[in-house]
């Protein structure tokens, strides 16, 4: 089971384990904070506790402040 993530330059497949993996548990293995990031679940905006799926394209977009 795996799926595909896509964040700046890493596109890659990477590997489910079987339990129940979610956008939170991603961005805290990458080291993000999800106050800098937004995730999308095939093309549609994901919450932080939404699971992970086999098969899923996960898209993490950097968030830019400024002013």
């Amino acid at each position: 089971m795996s799926f595909n993530l896509k964040f700046k330059d890493i596109d890659e497949e990477r590997q489910l384990n079987g339990e129940e993996y979610t956008i939170n548990d991603l961005i805290k293995e990458l080291g993000l904070s999800a106050q800098t990031v937004v995730a999308k679940q095939n093309g549609e905006l994901a919450i932080e506790e939404t699971r992970i799926n086999d098969g899923d394209e996960i898209r993490l977009v950097q968030i830019i402040y400024g002013g």
